[in-house]
C-alpha cells in the first residue's frame, strides 16, 4: 500500500499505485520533475471510458490515507454512474451568466427561440431583453457561473435592482443618444422574469439542473388603470386642432405624423407599436378594415371607423409605404414617436402619467361606457381571444363597424370635434 515511505521516495515522472491487502484499485501517486507528489485515481465510467481524476497534492490536508478514504468514496460514487473528472472539468470550464446571456441573445436574435406562440421573438422585444441583460443582470449577476447562482441570489437580485443599486445615465450607440436606468420594483420584477427565461434556456441546454428563479416571490405588478377624463379629452383635441391650423403655411415644430398618429391613436385603440408599424398596403378604406399581420396577438383584422379612415385619408404619401413615416426614415417610428409624445401631451397640459398606451386604455373604456360586450371591445383593440374563425375573414362586419363608429364618434365628440348628436321628439299638441 502507499505510505509515506514510498511517497518519499518517488522519483521524477515516476508512478506507484496501490497494492496488497486494503488497497483501492486504481489509486496512486504521481510525482513530475519538481518536488511535489499528487494523488489520483484511475477509473472507467459505466460506459467504458477510462478517466483520471487528480485527488489532490501530497501534503497539509491531503494524507496517502486521507486521499485513498477519498478514492474509496469516489470509486463507489462512480458505480451509481457519476464522473468526477468529467465533472471538474465542466466546473472549470463553467460559463459565467454573462456568456449565458450572450447565448441566449444569440439564439433569440437568429429566431431559435420562440415564444408562448410559437413564433420568434420581435426585434422590439430583443432590444428591451437586450437592455436589461446590460443594465440589470450583467453588473449584478454577470461574473458568477452559471451553475453557482441559487434562489438567495435571484431575490438578492431583485431587491437590489428595486433600491436603483443599477440606476445610471450611460450612452448609448445612437448619435448624442443617453439611457436613462432608474430601477424601482416594476424593473425589478420585469428583470426577474427575464432572468426566468434565461434560466430556463440553461436547463434546456444542460447547463444545469434547474431554475433559482423558480419560488423567488416576486413585486406586485403595479397595473395602471389611468384613462382620459372628459377635461384631458377636450385639451388634446384643442391642441391638435391648434397645432394643425398652426402647421398650415410654415413649418411645423412638431412632426405632422406623429400629430396624425396622435389622432389615429385616440380614435382606434391601437397599440402604439400597431400604428407605428402600420403601412398603406395593410389598409382598405373601402372595407373599413386593417389586416395586420404581425401583432403582439398574432394575425389581427381590426375595423375602422369613418373617424380614423379621415384621418387617413389626409395624410400624404410621404416615401415608403409606411403611413406614420419617422422625420428621418427608417423603421425606429416608435422610437420616434415616443420621444416627440411628451411635446404633444405639454402641448396639452397633460400630467406625465399619461402616455400613449392611455389613449388605448381611453378608447376601450369609452367603448365599455357605451355598453359595448368583452368580445366586442376585444376585437375593436386587438385583444386575445377571438375564435379560430376569424383567421380566414378578410374584412370586419358591420357589427363591428358600427361600434367602431360609435365609439370614435363619442372620442371626437369628446374632443370637442363632433357635436353631440340629439334626438328630436315630436310631441302632440295638448287639446
Amino acid at each position: 500500500m502507499i505510505g509515506l515511505r514510498e511517497i518519499r521516495a518517488l522519483g521524477p515522472n515516476e508512478i506507484i499505485w496501490d497494492r496488497g491487502k486494503g488497497a483501492v484499485a486504481g489509486f496512486g501517486a504521481r510525482r513530475r520533475t519538481g518536488t511535489a507528489v499528487t494523488y489520483m485515481l484511475k477509473y472507467r465510467t459505466t460506459d467504458g471510458r477510462q478517466r483520471w481524476h487528480v485527488i489532490g497534492r501530497h501534503g497539509s490536508p491531503w494524507t496517502p490515507d486521507d486521499a485513498r478514504e477519498r478514492a474509496r468514496k469516489l470509486l463507489v460514487a462512480i458505480v451509481e454512474g457519476a464522473d468526477p473528472s468529467a465533472e471538474k472539468q465542466a466546473a472549470r470550464k463553467a460559463a459565467t451568466v454573462a456568456e449565458l446571456c450572450d447565448l441566449y441573445l444569440a439564439d433569440a436574435e437568429a429566431g431559435r427561440l420562440l415564444t408562448r406562440r410559437n413564433v420568434a421573438k420581435k426585434s422590439t422585444t430583443l432590444a428591451l431583453d437586450k437592455g436589461r441583460i446590460d443594465r440589470h443582470i450583467k453588473p449584478l449577476l454577470g461574473r458568477m457561473a452559471v451553475a453557482a447562482v441559487d434562489r438567495a441570489d435571484v431575490e438578492r437580485f431583485m431587491h437590489d435592482v428595486a433600491a436603483g443599486k443599477t440606476a445610471a445615465r450611460t450612452k448609448t450607440a445612437k448619435k448624442r443618444g443617453l439611457a436613462r436606468v432608474t430601477g424601482g420594483r416594476t424593473a425589478a420584477t420585469r428583470a426577474v422574469g427575464l432572468l426566468g427565461g434565461i434560466f430556463t434556456y440553461a436547463v434546456r441546454h444542460r447547463m444545469r439542473p434547474d431554475n433559482p428563479v423558480t419560488g423567488v416571490q416576486r413585486f406586485a405588478d403595479q397595473k395602471r388603470e389611468r384613462r382620459l377624463s372628459d377635461d384631458e379629452y377636450a385639451a388634446l383635441g384643442a391642441a391638435l386642432h391648434l397645432r394643425e391650423e398652426q402647421r398650415q403655411g410654415k413649418p411645423e415644430a412638431i412632426w405632422p405624423p406623429a400629430l396624425a398618429m396622435t389622432s389615429f391613436l385616440l380614435l382606434s385603440g391601437w397599440r402604439t407599436g400597431e400604428a407605428a408599424a402600420l403601412r398603406w398596403p395593410e389598409i382598405d378604406l373601402a372595407r373599413r378594415t386593417a389586416t395586420l399581420i404581425d401583432t403582439k396577438t398574432g394575425r389581427s383584422i381590426r375595423p375602422l371607423s369613418n373617424a380614423a379612415c379621415d384621418v387617413l385619408k389626409a395624410l400624404p404619401r410621404i416615401a415608403g409605404d409606411r403611413v406614420f413615416p419617422a422625420s428621418r426614415g427608417g423603421p425606429a417610428t416608435i422610437l420616434h414617436f415616443k420621444k416627440i409624445w411628451p411635446r404633444i401631451a405639454k402641448l396639452a397640459g397633460q400630467s406625465g402619467d399619461v402616455t400613449p398606451h392611455t389613449l388605448r386604455r381611453s378608447f376601450a373604456s369609452v367603448a365599455a361606457d357605451l355598453g359595448y360586450s368583452e368580445p366586442t371591445i376585444a376585437a375593436l383593440v386587438g385583444h386575445t381571444g377571438r375564435s379560430v374563425t376569424s383567421r380566414y375573414v378578410h374584412s370586419a362586419d358591420a357589427v363591428l363597424l358600427a361600434a367602431a363608429d360609435a365609439v370614435a364618434n363619442r372620442v371626437a365628440e369628446l374632443m370637442g370635434e363632433l357635436k353631440p348628436e340629439v334626438d328630436v321628439v315630436s310631441l302632440r299638441a295638448a287639446r
